[in-house]
C-alpha cells in the first residue's frame, strides 16, 4: 500500500473548556460520559475521564507487516506540517489521533489511525477543548465554540448506574449469541490440540480465542453500549474507534473496556498493566469472602501464576531496549473486575532516547511490544502461527492495539479486549480468549471464555446460545 507522507497541512487550537460559552455546562461537570450521545464518537475513557473525539478531519489505512511503521511515517508527516496553538499543554492536548491496528500482520482488516475534528478531554486538572482543521487560517475560540455547537451532544439521561444490566429482560427481546468460526466442541478439540502441543515441547503457552456473533434485531444502540461499558467497567478503558473506510459508516467500528494497558507513555515515562490468570466471579462458594477466595484460588495456584510470569516477561523483553530502567511489582495483585478476578502486575519505564535525541513514540514502542504472551503465547513467533492453524479465523482488530498519540509524544495504547467489532447497524462481532498451559482442560476455557464475553453480551446486549 501506498504511503501518504504528504497529509493535508493541519491548524490545531486547544483551549480551556471553560473558555466556550458553549461549554460552559460541560466545563463545571467534565465527565466525558455525557457526550456519548453526540454522532459517531471515539473514545478512551477511565473513571469519567479521558478523551472524546467527533467528526473527522484525516484518517490513515494501512494493512500488513508495515502496518506501524506506515502509520508513524504519516503521523509524523501531519505532526510536522502542523499548526498548533495549545493553550492547555497537558498529555493528550494539541494535535491528537485514535487509532486500532490488526493482531496479525496477515489480517485483511484495516489498521489505522484516525484525527477528529473536534476533541474534548478530561483530566484531574479540568477538560479542553481541541479544534483540528485541515488546510484554514489560525482558527479562534470562536471557532471552536461553533465546532461544539455543530458536534456536541450532551446527554446525562445516557449515563446509567452500576448494577448489572437486566440481561433476562433483554433475552425476552433479544436474540442469542451465535458460535462464529467455531462452534464450542470444534474450539474445545482446538485447546486439546494446543495442550498436546505444549506437553509435546512445541512451546510454553498459547492464547486461543474465539468468536460469537450477535445480532440486535434492530440497530445497535452506540450511546447506551459505551454508557453500560463506562460505568459498570469504570476502572477498564472504554474504547471506541471506526478505522476503516467500509462504505457502511457503522461496518468496522471497534468498541469495548479493556482492563490491559499495552504501552502508556506520558512525558518521557512508559507503563503497562499486564494480564494473565482469571476467575470467574461465577464461581465464587456462596457465603466465601471474595477477596479471600480469588487470592488463594488465583494466588495459589501454580498453572495461574507460570500464566502471568510468561505475559510479564514478554512484555519486558519488548521494552527493556528502550528503557533506561524498569520497575515492577515482585509478585501481581489481584485486579478485582464486575465479572472476573484477574493476576495484575503494573510495569514502569523510564525511556532511553534514541541516537538521534529523540524518545521512542507511543506507536513505536506498542509496536514493540506487541503481541505479549498475554494475547499470543511463548515463544511468541511459534505461538503465532499456531493460532492461525487452530482457531479458522481472522481475529481482525481483536487483541491489537488500540487507543490515542499526541504530537507531543504522548499516548496509551490498551489491547482491544473485552470488546467487539461491528459488522453493519445491527450486527457486531465479540471474540475471547484464554492462555492454554500444560494442565489447561478445555471445558473449564470454554468456560472462562464466556466470563470474558460477557461484558459485550451484556452491554449490547445478547444472551448465550
Amino acid at each position: 500500500m501506498t504511503i501518504d507522507t504528504s497529509p493535508p497541512s493541519m491548524s490545531v487550537l486547544t483551549v480551556p473548556a471553560a473558555d466556550l460559552p458553549a461549554a460552559a455546562d460541560f466545563a463545571t461537570q467534565p465527565d466525558v460520559r455525557r457526550l456519548l450521545g453526540s454522532r459517531d464518537p471515539a473514545t478512551w475513557i477511565l473513571r469519567g475521564q479521558g478523551l472524546v473525539g467527533l467528526g473527522r478531519s484525516a484518517e490513515f489505512r494501512v494493512r500488513g507487516g508495515t502496518r506501524f511503521t506506515s502509520a508513524r511515517v504519516w503521523w509524523d508527516a501531519v505532526r510536522d506540517s502542523a499548526t498548533v496553538d495549545d493553550r492547555v499543554n497537558r498529555p493528550g492536548t494539541g494535535l491528537l489521533a485514535f487509532g486500532a491496528f490488526a493482531f496479525s500482520p496477515s489480517s485483511t482488516a484495516d489498521s489505522g489511525l484516525v484525527v477528529p475534528e473536534l476533541v474534548i478531554g478530561s483530566d484531574e486538572h479540568g477538560a479542553w477543548v481541541t479544534l483540528i482543521r485541515t488546510d484554514c487560517a489560525a482558527l479562534t475560540t470562536a471557532d471552536a465554540d461553533a465546532a461544539w455547537r455543530a458536534h456536541v451532544v450532551e446527554s446525562p439521561a445516557t449515563l446509567h448506574t452500576r448494577d448489572a444490566p437486566d440481561t433476562a429482560s433483554a433475552a425476552a427481546s433479544y436474540p442469542t449469541a451465535t458460535p462464529g468460526a467455531l462452534d464450542e466442541d470444534r474450539w474445545m478439540a482446538a485447546v486439546a490440540d494446543g495442550v498436546d502441543m505444549i506437553r509435546a515441547g512445541d512451546l510454553d503457552k498459547l492464547v486461543l480465542a474465539r468468536d460469537v456473533v450477535v445480532d440486535a434485531g434492530r440497530p445497535i444502540e452506540l450511546s447506551a453500549v459505551l454508557a453500560r461499558l463506562s460505568d459498570r467497567y469504570d476502572s477498564c478503558w472504554t474504547y471506541c474507534v471506526r478505522p476503516g473506510g467500509a462504505a457502511d459508516p457503522n461496518a468496522g467500528r471497534l468498541l469495548g473496556a479493556t482492563p490491559e494497558m499495552l504501552i502508556r507513555v506520558k512525558q518521557g515515562t512508559a507503563s503497562a498493566r499486564v494480564l494473565a490468570g482469571t476467575l470467574d466471579r461465577h464461581d465464587l462458594p456462596e457465603g466465601a469472602n471474595p477477596e479471600d477466595f480469588a487470592g488463594v484460588t488465583l494466588g495459589g495456584s501454580d498453572k495461574q501464576q507460570r500464566e502471568h510470569k510468561f505475559a510479564v516477561d514478554s512484555l519486558l523483553a519488548g521494552l527493556s531496549p528502550y528503557a533506561q530502567t524498569v520497575h515492577g511489582e515482585e509478585e501481581p495483585f489481584i485486579l478485582a473486575l464486575p465479572n472476573v478476578w484477574h493476576l495484575a502486575s503494573d510495569v514502569r519505564a523510564e525511556l532511553r532516547t534514541g541516537v538521534d535525541g529523540t524518545l521512542p513514540s507511543p506507536l513505536e514502542l506498542a509496536e514493540a511490544v506487541h503481541p505479549t504472551a498475554a494475547v499470543c503465547g511463548t515463544p511468541t513467533d511459534v505461538a503465532g502461527g499456531v493460532i492461525e492453524d487452530l482457531e479458522r479465523m481472522d481475529r481482525g482488530l481483536y487483541a491489537g492495539p488500540v487507543g490515542w498519540l499526541d504530537a507531543s509524544g504522548n499516548g496509551e495504547w490498551g489491547i482491544a479486549l473485552r470488546g467487539a467489532v461491528q459488522l453493519d447497524a445491527r450486527r457486531a462481532r465479540v471474540s475471547a480468549g484464554c492462555g492454554i498451559v500444560a494442565e489447561s482442560d478445555p471445558r473449564a476455557e470454554l468456560a472462562e471464555t464466556w466470563a470474558k464475553l460477557r461484558p459485550m453480551l451484556e452491554a449490547l446486549p445478547a444472551t448465550r446460545a
